[in-house]
């Protein structure tokens, strides 16, 4: 019923922008922080990776600010313990202060059913890092994700902002893995490709829908 009522409360964003859909292989509408990329060509993916490093890394969108409406991409991680942390930040205002979903794919399959449930992530910085919401609020910003994809393989991503209102969703499903209320207050900002400390990570197919 909970799942239902959020469902109902989102389809009231009927009124959207046409699909942006930015080339992430051209330099030139994106700025590249704390990493190094190379691009992804195979069959129908045509994207960009990350190289593994010691720090955050961010390829963020110029020129562009997003409020509300939705955001949806394909990413791959790597099914290697604390080593893949990838998704997305919005709402971004400089490299310390945004807010940010992103997942665990070392989580995804975990035969430890506590870490099983810590597979996507929302965060809000600089005052909400994912240890501070585990400590103040456990297991309302982190959950599962269902259903359950390859850890090694690309999955799709889905994520519908509406004021302070986020719902995550994967690979199509009907309900979202992870629902929560915007911690900071800022209403707009630009928006990155984001992988964080030790992982690499793979980017695809951008799609961004304003609403009006």
């Amino acid at each position: 019923m909970k799942y239902l009522l959020i469902l109902l409360l989102f389809g009231s964003i009927q009124s959207f922008s046409q699909t942006y859909k930015p080339d992430l292989q051209n330099i030139n509408l994106w700025t590249l922080s704390g990493r190094t990329i190379e691009t992804i060509n195979k069959k129908d993916t045509a994207g960009i990776k990350f190289n593994e490093d010691t720090v955050k890394g961010m390829y963020l969108l110029k020129n562009y600010f997003f409020s509300e409406g939705s955001i949806e991409f394909d990413v791959k991680g790597r099914d290697i313990l604390q080593k893949s942390f990838v998704g997305l930040a919005f709402h971004y205002q400089n490299d310390s202060t945004y807010d940010a979903v992103y997942f665990r794919p070392f989580n995804f399959q975990n035969a430890d059913t506590l870490r099983r449930l810590r597979a996507v992530q929302y965060i809000s910085m600089p005052g909400f890092y994912w240890n501070v919401l585990r400590n103040k609020f456990p297991n309302q910003y982190e959950k599962k994700v269902s259903p359950v994809p390859d850890p090694n393989s690309w999955f799709h991503v889905y994520i519908l902002i509406k004021g302070k209102n986020i719902s995550v969703f994967v690979n199509n499903a009907k309900q979202p893995s992870l629902v929560v209320e915007k911690l900071s207050s800022t209403k707009t900002g630009q928006i990155a490709l984001w992988v964080d400390f030790g992982s690499d990570g793979s980017f695809a197919n951008l799609k961004i829908k304003k609403r009006k």
